[in-house]
C-alpha cells in the first residue's frame, strides 16, 4: 500500500537516469576494452553509445512538447548533452584506438578507471536530484573531484610521452597516443560540466 502513495520520479528525472545508467555501461565497457584491447568490446562500446542516443533523442522530444518541467528545460538540454558527450569522447577514444592501433598505456588504463568511477558518482547524483538534492551535490562533487585526478595523470601522461622523442617512428606513434589521450581528457571535462550543472540545478530548485 506504501509504495501507492509514493511519489514517481518525473519523466524528465526517469529519462536522465536512465542516460546516466548507459553511460555508466558504457564507461565500464571502456576501462574492459583499456584491459583486453578487445575489437568486440569496442563494437560493444558504440551499441551502447547508441542506446545512450535513443534516450536523449526520446528525451528531447518530451522537452519540446512539454510546457512544464521539474528544472529549467535549458539545464535538462544542458545535462543530457554534457553526459551525452561523455560517452562520445570514450566511444571515439575505443575506435580511434582500434584503428590506429594504439596499445592502452597505463595512464590510460588509470584515467579509464577514474571516468568509470566519475560516471557512477553523476549516476547517483541523478538518481537523487528530485528527492535527496543535497546528497546529489555530494556525488556532483565527488564526480568533480575525480575530474580533478584525471587531469592530474593526463599531465603525468604527457610528460612521460613526449621525453625524448627517439625517430620519426616514434613521434608518430606519440602523436596517435597524445590524441588518445585527449580524448580522455575530454571526456573528464564533460563529466565536471554535468557535475556543475547538477549543483546548479540543485541550487535553482531549493
Amino acid at each position: 500500500m506504501r509504495n501507492l502513495f509514493k511519489p514517481k520520479p518525473d519523466k524528465f528525472i526517469s529519462l536522465l537516469i536512465d542516460q546516466a545508467a548507459v553511460t555508466l555501461k558504457g564507461f565500464d565497457l571502456l576501462k574492459e576494452y583499456m584491459d583486453t584491447f578487445s575489437h568486440e568490446t569496442a563494437e560493444k562500446l558504440g551499441e551502447t553509445e547508441k542506446e545512450a542516443d535513443e534516450i536523449r533523442r526520446i528525451l528531447i522530444d518530451e522537452l519540446n512538447r512539454t510546457f512544464v518541467t521539474p528544472i529549467d528545460r535549458e539545464d535538462i538540454f544542458a545535462l543530457s548533452r554534457a553526459v551525452d558527450d561523455m560517452l562520445d569522447y570514450a566511444n571515439s577514444t575505443a575506435d580511434e584506438m582500434d584503428i590506429l592501433n594504439v596499445r592502452p598505456t597505463e595512464y590510460m588504463l588509470r584515467i579509464a578507471s577514474l571516468l568509470r568511477d566519475a560516471a557512477y558518482e553523476i549516476h547517483l547524483a541523478m538518481q537523487r536530484l528530485q528527492r535527496n538534492p543535497n546528497v546529489a551535490i555530494d556525488h556532483a562533487q565527488r564526480a568533480k573531484a575525480l575530474e580533478n585526478r584525471v587531469e592530474s595523470v593526463y599531465r603525468e601522461a604527457l610528460a612521460k610521452l613526449f621525453k625524448g622523442p627517439e625517430d620519426v617512428k616514434h613521434i608518430v606513434k606519440m602523436l596517435k597516443t597524445r590524441e588518445v589521450y585527449r580524448h580522455l581528457s575530454n571526456a573528464a571535462d564533460r563529466g565536471d560540466e554535468a557535475a556543475n550543472i547538477i549543483s546548479d540545478c540543485v541550487v535553482k530548485t531549493t
